[in-house]
């Protein structure tokens, strides 16, 4: 009888939650937090997009959760669905993407130009000055 107690109590009428862990391309390391099982990957999303804010990593992603894609590093070729019950799979592990921009390639110019402006931004913080010795 006390077993049966006992297994009684830790049932949450709630719903059962988890922890994930999810990895955003870019950054340092992973958010972590609870969701409740039947939680939709749409709300899993906004959610780790939210606290990347607030723990101000970088870089700076946005809030929009139609510019992200949610992947799980087992399955990699499908991404989850926004609709799609968090723990229908039983994952906790997921990684974070940004979509690929719809509309084509940028111009090269355009995609010279960004990666000069990051390169620009990693010497200086690193402190590399642009000097090239001469021989």
């Amino acid at each position: 009888m006390l077993l049966y107690s006992k297994q009684k109590r830790n049932q949450n009428p709630k719903g059962n939650r988890f922890l994930v862990s999810i990895n955003v391309l870019g950054s340092a390391g992973p958010i972590r937090f609870v969701v409740k099982e039947d939680e939709t990957v749409a709300n899993v999303m906004d959610c780790a997009l939210r606290c990347y804010a607030r723990e101000g990593r970088l870089p700076v992603l946005g809030s929009d959760i139609n510019d992200f894609v949610l992947y799980s590093p087992y399955s990699a070729a499908e991404e989850l669905k926004p609709w799609e019950r968090i723990g229908s799979r039983g994952w906790r592990n997921f990684v974070l993407c940004k979509k690929k921009p719809e509309s084509g390639t940028p111009s090269a110019s355009s995609s010279r130009k960004a990666s000069w402006s990051w390169r620009a931004w990693l010497n200086k913080s690193i402190g590399i000055t642009n000097t090239i010795p001469s021989h």
